[in-house]
């Protein structure tokens, strides 16, 4: 069967699915993320590319499938779905997908009976907000299916878009000296990235028209729909959720990056947020990464959970907020600077998070620092074989003080090698790295960051 590389948008979660095409030990598969990431196009591009055919039943406003999951008898729901769209569902050569499976009652909880009766059949579900949206009563079939999450494209993902294959790959080398011929074309398509993002519509668009106006039109509805979402899944919630929302891209305009829960609301505590705050996690548009007390594996048992900092699951949609002019992202130095680094913080956050999905774990990814001083570390992240702290700047002219001390003062004695991601070009300086921000992804990807053996 040929694989239609061009219609999939070169997204790179394909090779983890043809993965579970093939594994003989596959469950049922839940496909998780944030709304409008491209899950259904993926998936239908999937089925129709990798198997003989695809059978699709959206589940959204469809009283068939409402009707659908009265028992779980295997058999009857497959014959029933064979009557009514015509189709045949053979084992090893279809793909049943199920969409917006959180739409209806007993969709989610019918995977445990697909993996214990038709484990065989290829069976895949998608749907927005799975993580708040499944019916009362009704829990997730935990142990019974396989998770992969998609996350919006990364820089790699959309240098692919627009065509620029070897550039990308050449990226992925990680092969510093040769990239430095490329340092402009890259940081021009860095500059666009910061303003598109990787929501696929945004991507698709600005490849068509370049029409900046568009583009944020785009990412304006998106927004709008999360919104809507909010109102309609959050219960209670609703006022606090879109508080904390609203709240994002001015915490990450300060200095200290730190969630102050008292910027949200004058005199608020944690108590009054931590429901809204999970909802948007669960919801998958919000990144959360907690305190770190000191460089020691595993990060988790030295975390500090009540400092955290809150980044957006996606670039575009950050810049789209912070209400950053297209003219000053795409023209010049400012998209690097603007908001004190914090599109930059973000941007290297974001492609940490991506690398998850192929990794099928949380990465450990934290941050570090003094309450009685301002050192700070933007990240520390647990990788394959070593702790790498990371500091972020935005700029060619860095100054890594933070950094510095940390590795060769405050945990001299742990011998650690840190990275410093900025506008300047490759340089290895025994302690530290400096690696050019388009060239995040190769090194994360090159280091294993977050791959625990």
């Amino acid at each position: 069967m040929r694989l239609d590389f061009e219609a999939m948008m070169q997204r790179l979660i394909l090779e983890d699915l043809l993965a579970w095409r093939d594994d003989p030990q596959r469950k049922p598969l839940v496909l998780l993320g944030a709304r409008q990431v491209g899950k259904t196009f993926i998936l239908k591009e999937f089925g129709r590319n990798a198997f003989n055919n695809l059978v699709y039943v959206n589940c959204h406003n469809n009283p068939f499938a409402e009707n659908l999951f009265t028992d779980f008898n295997i058999e009857r729901i497959l014959y029933q779905i064979e009557q009514a769209y015509e189709c045949h569902i053979i084992v090893g050569e279809t793909l049943l997908f199920f969409d917006e499976i959180q739409e209806v009652k007993n969709g989610m909880a019918s995977l445990k009976y697909f993996c214990e009766d038709k484990r065989d059949l290829h069976v895949v579900v998608a749907g927005s907000l799975l993580g708040v949206g499944l019916h009362k009563d009704e829990s997730y079939p935990v142990g019974k299916v396989n998770d992969l999450r998609m996350y919006p494209m990364t820089f790699h993902e959309f240098l692919l878009a627009n065509g620029r294959e070897q550039l990308a790959g050449a990226l992925l080398e990680a092969d510093w000296s040769s990239l430095n011929i490329h340092h402009e074309v890259l940081t021009e398509y860095l500059r666009q990235y910061y303003f598109v993002g990787g929501m696929p519509e945004a991507v698709a668009e600005w490849i068509e028209s370049h029409d900046a106006k568009r583009v944020r039109g785009i990412q304006r509805s998106i927004i709008s729909t999360y919104t809507k979402d909010m109102s309609k899944h959050a219960g209670t919630d609703i006022l606090r959720i879109q508080q904390v929302w609203n709240s994002i891209p001015m915490q990450l305009s300060k200095e200290n990056k730190k969630f102050i829960f008292g910027a949200v609301k004058k005199g608020s505590r944690a108590a009054d947020f931590e429901k809204a705050i999970q909802w948007l996690l669960d919801a998958g548009i919000i990144y959360k990464v907690e305190r770190v007390r000191t460089p020691d594996e595993p990060l988790k048992f030295y975390a500090d959970d009540s400092a955290f900092k809150i980044y957006l699951h996606d670039q575009g949609i950050l810049a789209c907020m912070s209400g950053a002019r297209s003219s000053s992202m795409l023209l010049g130095m400012e998209a690097f600077t603007e908001f004190k680094g914090a599109l930059t913080e973000n941007f290297v956050l974001t492609q940490l998070k991506a690398q998850e999905m192929h990794d099928d774990f949380e990465r450990n990814i934290f941050y570090y620092s003094k309450d009685n001083s301002t050192q700070e570390v933007d990240f520390v992240v647990q990788g394959s074989n070593r702790i790498v702290p990371i500091e972020v700047k935005a700029e060619e002219n860095v100054h890594a003080k933070s950094l510095r001390t940390f590795i060769k003062e405050s945990f001299a004695e742990k011998h650690l090698k840190g990275v410093r991601f900025s506008m300047k070009p490759y340089i290895d300086q025994e302690w530290m790295e400096n690696v050019p921000l388009y060239g995040t992804e190769a090194f994360i990807r090159k280091e294993g960051l977050g791959c625990i053996d």
